[in-house]
């Protein structure tokens, strides 16, 4: 448990990005190789977001087969999808709150153990009722992952670092993505879909123990050289006090976080639980082919994330300011984005595909800057908390997205208005970003 404040505390932005908080003495970054742990917790980062995902994309990719065997319309869909937003985005202030006081180790672990679980109990369900608690349980534990993953990264990396790590480990949304259509759909012909879920879920409990193996913190891990250790804090910016979630809310910095969440993270859910159902439509693929074309754009996905966050990571090594870097790369991904309007319209499988690649590239490099502005702009302690509360943001417009693309398919079969929504969020979200936050600054902890 953290402990208790010394003081009333509250949060005051700094001017200078780079500086230390006062009374501290800046440390230099040590020069040569300074270790490799930072890089085996960030590959078990990697693993537990591709579960993560395995566990979410499963409905999606059964989509027409549960809709078949169970008898739901589009609208069911849509409302499965909706309580899996609802709780997710509830789960996203609880669980990132958890982890906060209770610590990345055992606040992982949690969240894996339950969301695995709640994975594995869609196997047993028969009716729209289950699939909906299966659902709401699935998401309400999943929440937990990113908080996790941007706080350990946060403890475990320079600032200069970080976006290439978020990057890294995001990219495990699309790994996820990929093998999910290439299993899935083999283990539902040889043995049925409620195995699907199984075999996912209990996944889980394998990663669980590697985990729980292999993670502490920096300071506390025995394989952690002095050299990587200095290297990690090396601009670290510590506070000893907690902070309370309605103080990070009276700042600009939380709000911009949140508005690029809400205005881009549904789309991120469309393509996810969306795509396959468009391309088995649109292009006329059956269940145990749409495995390849999936693959290609979560490929296309996996580029965009670790190119857009080593693109950032490359700007500040060659001088440029973090405020310049991450927004940088930011446009440069909302433009790539842009092409997907035409997706709708293309009549060849492939192209179609690609242009869909190409818009998940540009939502994965855009979101690893995003995630790593929390970490550019709060204390450690307090970046879970933050995450959690644009998580939330994105969930809730994932429950809009959900009811809009329900309503539009079961009224006109057309995908062609989700398309054009895609297209333009993410400029509208870095518009939004720069009017609250026209400088990535961080806030620091002074005592009353």
């Amino acid at each position: 448990m953290d402990p208790a404040p010394l003081a009333p505390v509250k949060i005051l932005p700094s001017t200078n990005p780079d500086s230390a908080p006062a009374g501290e003495t800046q440390r230099p970054t040590p020069a040569g190789p300074a270790g490799y742990v930072r890089w085996i917790i960030c590959a078990l980062l990697l693993f537990g977001t591709t579960k993560n995902y395995m566990d979410r994309q499963v409905l999606g990719v059964l989509k027409s087969t549960l809709q078949h065997d169970l008898g739901w319309n589009e609208i069911d869909y849509s409302n499965l999808v909706f309580a899996f937003q609802a709780a997710y985005a509830t789960g996203m202030i609880c669980v990132g709150w958890l982890i906060d006081r209770v610590g990345t180790r055992l606040g992982y672990a949690m969240a894996m153990a339950f969301w695995s679980l709640a994975s594995m109990a869609h196997a047993v369900g028969s009716s729209f009722t289950s699939f909906v608690i299966a659902r709401s349980a699935l998401g309400f534990g999943e929440a937990g992952v990113f908080p996790a993953s941007i706080k350990t990264v946060a403890e475990w990396f320079p600032r200069k670092e970080r976006a290439f790590a978020t990057g890294i480990f995001n990219a495990g949304t699309n790994l996820g993505a990929i093998i999910t259509p290439l299993v899935v759909p083999w283990i539902t012909v040889h043995m049925g879909w409620r195995w699907a879920f199984v075999i996912t879920g209990a996944l889980g409990f394998v990663w669980l123990a590697f985990w729980l193996l292999l993670y502490r913190k920096p300071e506390e891990h025995p394989r952690v050289t002095a050299a990587e250790l200095d290297y990690i804090r090396s601009d670290r910016q510590e506070s000893v006090a907690k902070i309370k979630t309605i103080t990070l809310l009276g700042h600009r910095q939380t709000w911009a976080y949140v508005a690029g969440k809400f205005m881009t993270d549904p789309f991120w859910y469309f393509y996810l639980f969306w795509v396959p159902d468009f391309l088995q439509r649109q292009h006329g693929l059956a269940l145990i082919r749409i495995g390849l074309p999936i693959m290609m754009i979560y490929v296309l996905s996996d580029v965009g994330s670790i190119t857009g966050g080593w693109l950032s990571s490359w700007l500040i090594g060659r001088g440029r300011s973090i405020n310049a870097a991450r927004k940088t790369a930011m446009l440069l991904c909302a433009l790539c984005v842009v092409p997907i309007v035409f997706a709708y319209h293309a009549e060849n499988l492939w192209t179609a595909v690609l242009l869909i690649g190409l818009a998940t590239a540009a939502h994965q490099g855009f979101s690893a800057n995003l995630y790593t502005l929390t970490s550019d702009m709060f204390p450690t302690r307090a970046v879970s908390s933050v995450v959690g509360i644009g998580g939330m943001a994105g969930a809730l417009g994932g429950m809009l997205i959900a009811k809009v693309v329900g309503y539009v398919l079961q009224s006109t079969g057309s995908y062609a208005v989700p398309f054009l929504m895609a297209g333009s969020a993410y400029l509208l979200a870095l518009t939004s970003i720069q009017i609250l936050a026209p400088r990535i600054e961080p806030v620091t902890i002074a005592t009353a």
